[in-house]
């Protein structure tokens, strides 16, 4: 349909990935163009010698959307991807129970009344209720907003009045649930958002209800044989990928996208533009002086943005019958998520420890871990300075929760490779605007229309995919991004 229009793709991310191989399917001329040497951006894989990690993302939320972005593509994921759902989903751990959730609704009622007696009815009002919510919401997350009229689209009208607008996330889960610990459990999901549960919109209960809908699963060799494969079908369907090709300048002219200049000198005459760069970053930097009005440097550092992550990636030469997801949940949870969105730095910490290995045993040697642990701390907005000693402190806080908390016990006894990023590592090795790892946060008034088009207002023939744009961060919908903007590509075209 396309052969004879050419579609440029900066950044090789899941959400540009998913345009391209769409795209490509559909006959475009597709060029992807990556900075870095491999495919997947923060979805791509990272190794320290014979251990293997996934940069960022590790949950891989509601497969069905993966496979059907694959089937969009004229692929079947199976061919392409070995993935299996995990039972319990991940473990939870208060300083005094541990939880483990499943998407057996069987097993996840009697595991609420063995630790919260008299709770599990509302775990079923959770389903119900939540279950609503997402069957109305879908429908509109899969379109675009790149007008106000979009706003009075008869599906999001019909979903209104279960938007529950001016309650949070922490607010909704009281209506189902007496006990403190038991509402936190289903809104750390919040941490997906880069926001604070008590001050997440409410609509966004649905995220845990996805999760004991249609559980998580795991992707052998990690999320990152995602983007691997998508890349795979995009280069079948005659696609082009530019590795170690980092793009400079999009080119204009009368506010209209006409080609590329890149690092090294090059210029790419193209027909559309993709951006799967980071939203703040290709604000600040893919355009030239004055083409960009609405998101000029100044109108950004007004935005809300996310939360950034304090990363720990450690090869260990011993295997840990643990969790293969453990989130270790500090005692003031509130206080610990409110000095983060606040710009503070915790003295008690959560953590998020992935122990795939257990499960993997591609990611380490026979015996051996790749241990992945993330901290949420602030976005480089604090003007925090993470210094050799600033990390080593905290180096030392996540080995201790790691020694007391899991069966770790011994854990820096046998660390034998091992990387750390922090919030000015995401944004001077990873472009990431304010190291603000989630993207644009989700208050209301950065959501839908509100939220950057992913038919790009301030430059024709420009489209946007990733957390940055519409429908938001977590890979499912970032694959959505992609599909939303493959479409209007399309129907543009």
């Amino acid at each position: 349909m396309g052969k004879d229009r050419h579609i440029a793709v900066i950044g090789a991310g899941p959400g540009g990935l998913t345009s391209a191989m769409i795209l490509a399917r559909h006959g475009y001329r597709v060029s992807v163009y990556e900075a870095k040497p491999r495919v997947g951006g923060r979805n791509a894989r990272l190794s320290l010698g014979p251990y293997h990690f996934d940069t960022g993302p590790t949950f891989l939320m509601m497969p069905p959307i993966l496979r059907e972005m694959f089937e969009m593509a004229g692929k079947k994921q199976e061919d392409y991807l070995d993935s299996k759902p995990l039972d319990p989903m991940y473990q939870l751990s208060f300083h005094d129970l541990d939880i483990f959730p499943s998407s057996d609704h069987g097993k996840m009622r009697a595991e609420i009344q063995r630790l919260f007696p008299g709770n599990e009815a509302g775990f079923g009002r959770f389903l119900k209720k939540e279950g609503r919510r997402f069957r109305l919401m879908d429908p509109c997350l899969r379109k675009p907003y790149s007008t106000l009229g979009s706003l009075f689209y008869k599906d999001f009208i019909k979903a209104l009045p279960f938007l529950s607008v001016g309650k949070s996330m922490y607010r909704m889960l009281g209506h189902y649930f007496n006990e403190e610990k038991l509402k936190i459990s289903f809104t750390f999901q919040a941490k997906y958002l880069g926001m604070s549960p008590w001050e997440c919109p409410a609509a966004f209960t649905m995220i845990p209800y996805i999760e004991h809908e249609y559980g998580i699963d795991h992707v052998t060799g990690g999320l990152s044989e995602i983007s691997e494969a998508m890349a795979r079908v995009v280069r079948e369907h005659g696609g082009e990928l530019f590795l170690d090709t980092p793009v400079k300048q999009i080119l204009t002219r009368d506010r209209r996208a006409t080609g590329l200049l890149l690092e090294n000198g090059e210029t790419i005459d193209t027909d559309s533009v993709v951006i799967n760069a980071d939203f703040g970053y290709a604000m600040e930097n893919l355009f030239a002086p004055g083409v960009i009005r609405k998101y000029r440097p100044e109108k950004l550092q007004k935005k809300l943005f996310s939360c950034s992550i304090l990363m720990f990636y450690l090869g260990v030469d011993k295997l840990y019958p643990d969790t293969h997801h453990n989130i270790i949940i500090t005692r003031d949870y509130r206080k610990n998520i409110h000095e983060i969105v606040s710009g503070v730095l915790s003295d008690e910490v959560s953590i998020y420890v992935r122990n795939a290995s257990i499960n993997d045993p591609t990611l380490a040697p026979d015996g051996h871990s790749a241990v992945y642990v993330l901290v949420p701390v602030p976005n480089n907005r604090s003007g925090i300075a993470w210094d050799r000693e600033r990390v080593d402190i905290y180096r030392e806080k996540v080995l201790k929760i790691i020694e007391s908390r899991t069966g770790m016990k011994d854990i820096r006894n046998h660390i034998v490779r091992e990387k750390v990023i922090t919030p000015q590592g995401w944004e001077q090795d990873y472009n990431v605007y304010l190291g603000a790892t989630f993207n644009l946060g989700h208050s209301i008034n950065q959501m839908l229309y509100f939220r950057p088009h992913n038919q790009f207002e301030e430059v024709q023939d420009v489209y946007l995919v990733g957390g940055g744009t519409h429908p938001g961060s977590g890979l499912p919908t970032i694959y959505e991004s992609g599909r939303i903007s493959a479409d209007l590509i399309m129907k543009n075209h």
